[in-house]
């Protein structure tokens, strides 16, 4: 009686694990447009809160709406101004709170692109009157973007940037 032998070729194998994952793999679950709503909803009232929050305790209230997570990041003017939320925290704690009594924010024009149900990319013009501590105000405009994620309790910002419009020389 002649026996035959098994030859498993590397490749084979390979070929072999991609299949059993693949087709292990759960299928996508489909965003529905009411998913797509609500998390265009939820972000723009993100958004009101920010200005309200921020317009009323002062810029402290920002610490509730950055995310203390890997990844967090604010850029402005197109540099990185805080690496992490440590960063922001101890630059809003230890100078912001110091110089800056009030600020009065108004977003304008906000839009927000659902990408799942806990992530939205978002766009806003801004206007801030911010009165330092002497009492002296100035006025800001621009343009923020950010990045919004559900952290399974709210909304926060996972990254952002502002810009103001450059001067014409």
């Amino acid at each position: 009686m002649k026996t035959t032998k098994l030859i498993f070729c590397p490749a084979y194998l390979c070929l072999l694990a991609f299949c059993i994952i693949v087709s292990c793999k759960p299928g996508h679950e489909k965003f529905s447009e009411a998913e797509k709503t609500f998390v265009k909803n939820s972000v723009d009232n993100l958004t009101k809160n920010i200005a309200d929050d921020v317009s009323k305790k002062g810029p402290r209230a920002w610490l509730n709406y950055f995310e203390d997570a890997n990844g967090f990041f604010m850029a402005n003017q197109g540099k990185i101004s805080f690496e992490d939320y440590r960063a922001a925290k101890m630059f809003i704690l230890n100078n912001l709170v110091k110089n800056v009594r009030r600020i009065k924010l108004k977003w304008n024009n906000v839009r927000v692109d659902p990408l799942g149900p806990d992530l939205a990319s978002m766009g806003a013009g801004f206007h801030e009157d911010i009165t330092d501590m002497s009492g002296k105000t100035i006025s800001v405009d621009g343009y923020f973007t950010g990045l919004a994620h559900y952290d399974g309790i709210k909304w926060k910002l996972r990254n952002l940037h502002w810009s103001t419009p450059a001067a014409i020389n």
